[in-house]
């Protein structure tokens, strides 16, 4: 009787395992040619100004199924998207069976405010769309103002109605000009200077500063390395005196 129960045990597992086997084997084989005829081999970033290829490359590519160009495509499709700070979204496309083309859109930032050690980057509509401990060298940051709120993802409220108008304006000038600007200083009366090295230029205060900022970048390449402090309150279409004078 034991004989016989085991004999029928040993029949119905053999098609079993006999399927199983045959299951892995198709699974092995299939792991194989993917691997084989899917091997990630190239991958072409484009779009990126404040990262290189490799830290992009490094920051996707993560997983060791990765280097199967249809695995990591997938993943990148229908997984949660990788946040990588100043980076509005990454788009993945392959190019072929051994190529992967990746899109960076990064946030367009004009200005940063720095609170309690952060710096927080805003874009041309004023909505904070980054913080970071670290300052982009590229990006003016404004002093002297207070704000009425600070949130990330939220406009900038300042104190003063109508001043934050002024700011974006003059962001966008800076971008348009191609100023090498590194802070924008506003003081008690909101007078405005502009930071660019050692060099002081004295903008004075204004609803709109076109005319001083069309011209400030030959005045700023003529100042050279030399620390100074140039006057362009009065500066205008009609009257291009400048007033430098020497920084201790």
């Amino acid at each position: 009787m034991v004989r016989q129960l085991q004999k029928r045990v040993r029949r119905k597992r053999g098609p079993a395992l006999y399927i199983k086997l045959t299951i892995l084997l198709i699974i092995l084989i299939a792991v194989i040619v993917l691997f084989m005829n899917f091997r990630l081999e190239n991958v072409i970033v484009e779009g990126t100004t404040r990262y290189t290829e490799e830290e992009i490359k490094n920051r996707l590519i993560t997983e060791k199924t990765d280097q199967i160009t249809l695995f990591y495509y997938l993943r990148q499709r229908f997984s949660e998207p990788v946040t990588i700070p100043f980076v509005e979204k990454v788009v993945v496309s392959m190019e072929n069976r051994n190529t992967i083309h990746v899109t960076v859109y990064e946030k367009r930032v004009v200005g940063c405010v720095e609170m309690m050690g952060s710096y927080l980057y805003f874009d041309k509509d004023g909505i904070v769309v980054e913080s970071t401990r670290d300052k982009l060298e590229d990006i003016p940051q404004v002093t002297g103002l207070k704000f009425n709120k600070l949130v990330l993802h939220e406009k900038l409220e300042v104190q003063k109605e109508g001043l934050f108008e002024t700011i974006l304006n003059v962001t966008k000038l800076i971008k348009k000009n191609e100023l090498p600007i590194d802070a924008m200083r506003f003081n008690s009366d909101y007078e405005l200077t502009l930071i660019s090295g050692d060099v002081q230029v004295l903008l004075g205060r204004k609803d709109f500063y076109d005319e001083q900022l069309a011209a400030l970048k030959y005045i700023l390449e003529a100042a050279g390395d030399k620390k100074q402090s140039i006057d362009m309150k009065n500066y205008s279409k009609n009257n291009k005196k400048i007033i430098s004078k020497p920084l201790n």
